[in-house]
């Protein structure tokens, strides 16, 4: 394999061709796509070569990027292929060999109800002030539901929004509001270098693409108390785990303060997976949360525990339960019982749903 770049894009093309949402390189293997949740080898394509994989590399690598990479072992970038469609990619080392990992970020900005999330889920981007959570593991469309919740602001009203991004997915076209996209690396040193930064630049909403650290964590918190509409995305099972990652993350002296703060502020919490349909594809399944005085109460006396009752019991307002999400789906024959289980945290309570 000579023409690196050429062979990329041919990969890259069959992501396109294949409806795939991710590609993967690595030696020892052919590259592989991932369709509807299933890794898919590409079988007619030759096994790679640690060579091969640095030339690849060595294809959207700067030099800033690549010394990056020697250094810390892995980089994140985001790539255009030809500018019709982006990539994130994360470029790592495995068995001392070169290796990436590509996700394919449509570059049309899906609604929520494209996304085939609940009705529900939209009215968090109403909000003028506040702290809005998207929670799930990596890989599992938090990034989407941020860009439709963003675009669903940018279509209807005039504000400034600033997202921090690690690195930049959706590039947004500006309508009503004001967007200022910053990459961390490219445009400020780290997310809690840009929190602290926006106070002087006149947010109105403030998109981060991840909550990493305590001080981060504090300055979100605290610009939505100060009168900011604030998203951003935890790496979380469900609305519990979210709020109590959020206030472990703190040391004991500190969390009191935090659960007052989180009380205040927090409007309300998504949790979601993709999980697979019956009859191909993949579909958002999702926990929802609002935090009504009842949570904010238990969030301020540490009863974080509780909160899957409130939300299983919270259909009125709008809260749905993960276990109740997935049995609907079920019994409207968009996934089996087999998916549902393997998927739900409690399958003994998600069997009596569908009893």
């Amino acid at each position: 394999m000579e023409n690196y770049e050429q062979k990329l894009f041919e990969y890259l093309e069959n992501v396109a061709r294949n409806n795939a949402s991710d590609l993967h390189l690595s030696a020892g293997r052919a590259a592989t796509l991932r369709v509807d949740g299933e890794l898919v080898p590409m079988t007619k394509e030759k096994i790679l070569t640690p060579q091969d994989t640095e030339g690849l590399a060595g294809v959207i690598l700067n030099d800033e990027k690549n010394e990056a990479l020697k250094k810390n072992k892995s980089v994140d970038l985001s790539y255009s292929y030809k500018n019709v469609a982006r990539f994130r990619v994360n470029v790592y080392y495995q068995f001392g060999a070169v290796s990436l990992a590509f996700r394919f970020i449509p570059a049309q900005v899906k609604t929520v109800q494209e996304l085939g999330l609940p009705d529900i889920v939209s009215k968090f981007a109403n909000y003028q002030q506040g702290l809005v959570l998207i929670a799930g593991p990596a890989g599992h469309g938090k990034s989407t539901t941020l860009a439709a919740l963003i675009e669903q602001i940018n279509n209807k009203r005039a504000e400034h929004i600033i997202t921090i991004e690690d690195p930049i997915e959706y590039i947004f076209t500006q309508d009503k509001s004001i967007i200022d996209q910053r990459e961390v690396g490219r445009d400020t040193l780290g997310f809690k270098d840009a929190l602290r930064d926006s106070f002087r630049q006149d947010p109105d909403i403030i998109m981060l693409g991840e909550m990493r650290d305590p001080e981060t964590i504090s300055t979100a918190v605290t610009a939505a108390e100060t009168g900011h509409l604030v998203l951003a995305t935890l790496h979380t099972n469900n609305s519990a785990q979210t709020i109590n990652r959020i206030i472990d993350s703190f040391p004991p002296e500190q969390q009191q303060q935090i659960k007052a703060q989180l009380a205040l502020t927090l409007i309300g919490v998504v949790s979601q997976r993709l999980v697979p349909k019956l009859n191909g594809g993949i579909i958002p399944a999702v926990e929802v949360l609002i935090a009504n005085p009842a949570v904010r109460n238990m969030i301020r006396e540490g009863k974080v525990h509780e909160i899957g009752l409130v939300i299983e019991t919270g259909g009125d307002e709008g809260m749905i339960s993960f276990n109740r999400y997935l049995s609907d789906m079920v019994k409207e024959g968009k996934i089996s019982m087999e998916v549902a289980e393997s998927y739900s945290l409690n399958s003994r309570e998600l069997r009596s749903l569908l009893k």
